[in-house]
């Protein structure tokens, strides 16, 4: 499967275009419960936008479309991401919402210790819609990516998302990261219901096994959504499997030194999509995803550099022995930069 969609060099198509809210994330600036950090760090979080900025890190033409508030988080979170080469010229700002923001503690999530404390509720990101928001723009790209963050924010989001997951002629290869968040669907039923029809509409689908609507195992969600043309089921510390028409690909992850546990699962499908954007085949489109979300678990925040394309291509192509004693720490993917040019430096 390669991206496609409109192929034309005109102004305004890009290889990716991401759509989504993204908020200010403020980084505890020690461990411990949320009522006893001091001080918070700023940066920048969303699923949708994450992605974007390691595409446009790793070299691709990127877009990110959201709407914040007409205030100072929105002007920071267009700038911020703006900084990593993403286009946010299709961003809307909003004078009567305001961004959403969010604080959360230094540990795993995966831990009962975790916190976080989102101010997403009327934001302006909940606003977005059919009406509101360019259609063109958005779908100027050889990808469009979604997440299942952006339909339970609103009945609008929604009812935009439906409208880009609709099967028509002509549109970008359409990439849905399921990203169930149960907190997101308090008091909506049928929020499992929903991520599913939005994932049968898309081209290439990314679902972690822990959300996939309680199937056991891979082959069961393939058989539960068998209409996308690619389905790759995460499968946490284990790796992912994916499904390309009746081939099935498995990679095992890698062995990694994890700093904090937040934002793989983006970096993982920016590097696949960076990898399918490159037409490489399924495995290596899968090590490439492990690649990067190596690069993310090893850094404290949600957002790393990506690994030069030359060092994370050697590194993808090493034989299956040698894929499964690599190890990756903190700093790894400045090694091979640090290592070069010590070789030039006389």
């Amino acid at each position: 499967m390669t991206a496609t969609g409109p192929t034309s060099t005109a102004p305004g198509v890009v290889d990716v275009v991401a759509l989504g809210e993204s908020m200010v994330t403020f980084l505890p600036s020690r461990p411990g419960r949320l009522a006893d950090v001091p001080s918070f760090d700023r940066g920048i979080g969303g699923a949708e936008s994450n992605v974007a900025c390691v595409l446009a890190a790793a070299g691709h033409s990127a877009r990110w479309v959201g709407r914040v508030g007409a205030d100072g988080f929105g002007d920071h979170l267009v700038e911020a991401i703006g900084a990593y080469g993403v286009d946010v010229s299709a961003v809307r700002r909003d004078p009567d919402r305001p961004t959403g923001v969010y604080f959360r503690t230094a540990g795993d999530r995966a831990t009962d210790a975790h916190e976080v404390a989102y101010y997403r509720a009327g934001s302006a990101a909940s606003a977005m819609s059919v009406r509101n928001m360019d259609l063109d723009a958005i779908r100027a790209g050889r990808v469009l990516h979604l997440s299942g963050i952006t339909p339970a924010l609103s009945a609008d989001c929604l009812g935009l998302m439906r409208e880009l997951t609709a099967r028509r002629p002509g549109r970008p290869l359409v990439s849905f990261d399921v990203n169930h968040r149960p907190g997101l669907w308090r008091g909506e039923s049928d929020g499992s219901r929903v991520l599913l029809e939005l994932a049968r509409g898309a081209d290439l689908v990314f679902v972690g096994d822990d959300e996939a609507w309680g199937l056991d195992g891979p082959e069961a969600v393939r058989a539960a959504l068998p209409e996308p043309e690619l389905l790759v089921v995460k499968q946490g510390a284990t790796g992912a499997t994916a499904f390309h028409g009746t081939e099935v690909t498995s990679v095992p992850a890698l062995t990694v030194d994890v700093v904090a546990a937040v934002g793989a699962g983006d970096a993982f499908a920016a590097g696949f999509l960076s990898a399918t954007l490159r037409g490489l085949p399924v495995r290596e489109r899968l090590r490439h995803g492990h690649l990067m979300a190596a690069a993310a678990l090893t850094v404290p925040g949600d957002l790393a550099i990506p690994p030069a394309g030359d060092h994370a291509d050697r590194l993808a192509a090493l034989d299956d022995a040698a894929w499964g004693t690599l190890r990756l720490g903190p700093g790894w993917t400045q090694a091979a930069e640090r290592a070069e040019e010590e070789v030039r430096t006389p």
